[in-house]
């Protein structure tokens, strides 16, 4: 009785310890994260107002369930179950140095999120100016000077709004990957069992005779020695050996049910509108998804998908297909070390992730983007390396078909858009870059008037007027984010912004949080660096639903850590 009430103790500590309003809770911010990723692309982009302010109330949403949660815990003081999480003992937490590192960059990003939505909401109270559109004029306001400050009020306070929602939705993306779910509980605690039993059996090991460690050593060559389907676990459960002996516990997977969900739904969104985007360019249609015809860009040739402009749709996709290729190399190592999931029927489930992956690869230079396609082709190469050096232990055969996946991209996109790419990368820089010379030469000017402080967050368009030549084309976005971002936020925000960027990517190497292997990571930061380079030469980032996805990898990134 006393064994069988010890053996259903942790699932009944778990429902007797968590609150049924925070599982209530959890699955919202699940629910809403999962909405929101499949949301932003097929939304046309999110580039319209309607799609914008949906996702704004969306991402309040989820942080106002993220303070019910935090609600929840300090009423209730219930600590959920975390990964990384440092241990207590007698009530007293017990932090590694590493885990201190980690919770110091927490603080400090946290901080940093806080400074640069103040900074914006201090550019709204001290406008200098609102832009009236119907009107084309300023109208200007009494300000100080030395504090932040826009010259477009509305689009300032828009922009607050927005980067609020998105911060709510980093940091409640965030709480919800860490946390353990009741299964991953309950696997912990039965290892804690484990763990402890076999420190007990080794104190009791000491005192036994010579003769009964020659037994057990006969007994544990007996058990190595045992069919294999006596020595294997399923799905993370042990699986009992000969004399009901319990074997080391393996697990279906390195990546918790969460981020394993998310992934899944990232990678499948993906390829799908990567499909859509393909068989939309063949059919030659001018219509966004077949049903809209664009203000803007209303000609096949520069839509991919649903977005109006196929350099957007690239790097939606650039940032995508290195992480499911990353995703796709965790499950298959896992399942490698998990002897039985090639018996299992649905075993072999991630290797779908390899046609997205491709699909997803092909689709920015089957877009004809320039951008996007040497974006792509750049980074094919560095992910087949990231792959083949993760792969360097397997056989030469498994080698091949990995350099044979690399090679069907490059076949793949080549025959249906290289052709029309290549013509126009000949005319790449005869063009000077799309016309892109002359807005850079107008905006250094900008900089140079407004190097500190700059001229208010998403101020730009209005801006813009007042130092392009009259015969110039009055351009919405610079095409140039690093040079655009400095302009609007000035050097003090433009430094903010980059000092969060080096703490997400410093994350991975403290060990509290989810225990990843490099090649995930560097997948991520594969995805990331990309969007950032191509971000040099356009503006992607300033379309929300490739920012959302940034913001999204950042909170993977952040939530990782070194095994």
């Amino acid at each position: 009785m006393d064994a069988d009430e010890n053996h259903r103790s942790p699932q009944r500590s778990d429902r007797i310890r968590t609150p049924a309003a925070y599982k209530i809770c959890e699955g919202v911010s699940g629910s809403l994260i999962c909405v929101a990723i499949v949301f932003t692309p097929w939304a046309f982009g999110t580039t319209q107002d309607w799609s914008v302010w949906t996702m704004n109330v969306l991402c309040c949403l989820l942080g106002a369930v993220l303070v019910a949660k935090w609600l929840i815990r300090r009423q209730t003081a219930y600590k959920p179950a975390r990964w990384g999480e440092a241990r207590e003992i007698g009530g007293i937490r017990l932090e590694s140095p590493g885990q201190r590192i980690a919770r110091y960059l927490t603080v400090s990003l946290a901080a940093m999120s806080a400074v640069l939505l103040a900074y914006c909401l201090a550019s709204v109270w001290n406008a200098r100016a609102t832009y009236l559109p119907l009107e084309n004029r300023f109208e200007y306001h009494d300000y100080i000077a030395w504090l932040p400050h826009t010259y477009n009020r509305t689009a300032t306070l828009n922009a607050f709004w927005q980067y609020l929602g998105l911060a709510f939705f980093f940091w409640a993306t965030r709480d919800w990957l860490l946390g353990k779910t009741s299964r991953e509980r309950r696997e912990a605690a039965e290892d804690r069992r484990g763990d402890s039993g076999e420190r007990r059996r080794g104190q009791g090991e000491r005192r036994t005779t010579s003769v009964e460690r020659s037994w057990r050593t006969e007994g544990a060559e007996a058990e190595n020695e045992a069919p294999e389907s006596e020595s294997r676990t399923v799905e993370g459960h042990a699986v009992a050996g000969p004399r009901g002996s319990t074997l080391p516990r393996f697990h279906a997977s390195t990546l918790p049910a969460r981020l394993r969900l998310l992934l899944w739904v990232l990678c499948i969104n993906g390829a799908a509108l990567a499909l859509e985007g393909i068989l939309q360019r063949l059919d030659g249609t001018n219509k966004l998804l077949w049903l809209v015809v664009p203000y803007f860009n209303n000609v096949a040739e520069a839509q991919f998908g649903p977005y109006a402009y196929r350099s957007n749709a690239a790097t939606y996709l650039n940032l995508i297909w290195p992480v499911c290729l990353g995703f796709w190399l965790m499950l298959r190592n896992s399942s490698t070390r998990m002897r039985m999931v090639a018996q299992r029927i649905g075993g072999g489930s991630y290797m779908v992730l390899l046609p997205c992956a491709v699909v997803m690869a092909s689709a920015p230079i089957i877009s004809t983007s320039r951008g996007g396609a040497l974006i792509a082709l750049a980074a094919v190469p560095v992910a087949s390396g990231i792959v083949f050096f993760a792969a360097r232990r397997e056989r030469a055969l498994v080698r091949a078909s990995m350099l044979t996946l690399f090679l069907v991209i490059l076949g793949f996109s080549t025959f249906l858009g290289w052709k029309d790419l290549a013509l126009r990368l000949e005319n790449m820089f005869s063009d000077n870059i799309g016309g892109r010379m002359q807005i850079y030469d107008n905006c250094r000017a900008i900089a140079e008037q407004f190097p500190l402080l700059g001229t208010g967050p998403a101020s730009f368009p209005a801006i813009y007027q007042l130092y392009k030549e009259p015969n110039q084309v009055w351009e919405a976005y610079l095409h140039d984010d690093w040079l655009e971002t400095r302009i609007t936020f000035g050097g003090l925000g433009f430094g903010l912004i980059l000092l969060m960027l080096a703490v997400v990517l410093l994350r991975w190497s403290a060990p509290n949080g989810i225990p990843a292997p490099w090649e995930f990571p560097a997948c991520i930061w594969l995805a990331m660096v990309g969007c950032l380079i191509h971000a040099k030469f356009d503006f992607p980032l300033q379309v929300y639903s490739i920012h959302f996805l940034f913001l999204l990898l950042c909170s993977i990134a952040f939530c990782l850590a070194r095994k």
